[in-house]
């Protein structure tokens, strides 16, 4: 593993980090200016840091965790395997997510694009990862 993989991999934790204790500010820090993020819905699907940023915010449902369950570095592209508990903000509802992000970099370790898949798609998520058929 080289030096830019360790910190590719080092800032995605960090990223997590950020995100699970609602530190928004440090989450997008790895974000490019100009971040593609594509929701496992594919309707609300964003372009750019401050909508981005504005997403985090828990209009709906508070992150309790964030935990990253593996993690898989192909060239510019990290899989990541994540475990996501929330709760409803009003509803106070609990949520037990698990799903796949497929983060790409760019040569400034940024990331450029962030894909997510819901838990029975990592097929899917591996081979836009570039780790499978």
């Amino acid at each position: 593993m080289t030096a830019r993989d360790e910190e590719i991999l080092a800032k995605l934790r960090r990223t997590y980090e950020a995100y699970a204790r609602g530190d928004f500010d440090t989450a997008i820090e790895i974000a490019h200016p100009d971040i593609e993020f594509i929701t496992a819905d594919g309707i609300s699907n964003l372009r750019g840091v401050e909508q981005l940023r504005a997403w985090m915010e828990p209009e709906t449902m508070v992150i309790t965790t964030a935990e990253v369950e593996e993690m898989v570095l192909s060239e510019s592209k990290v899989l990541v395997h994540q475990h996501n508990q929330g709760r409803g903000v009003t509803s106070g509802i609990e949520v037990d997510m698990h799903f796949w992000a497929v983060w790409t970099v760019n040569e400034e370790c940024q990331a450029t694009r962030v894909e997510l898949f819901l838990d029975g798609e990592e097929a899917k998520a591996r081979k836009v990862a570039g780790l499978g058929q």
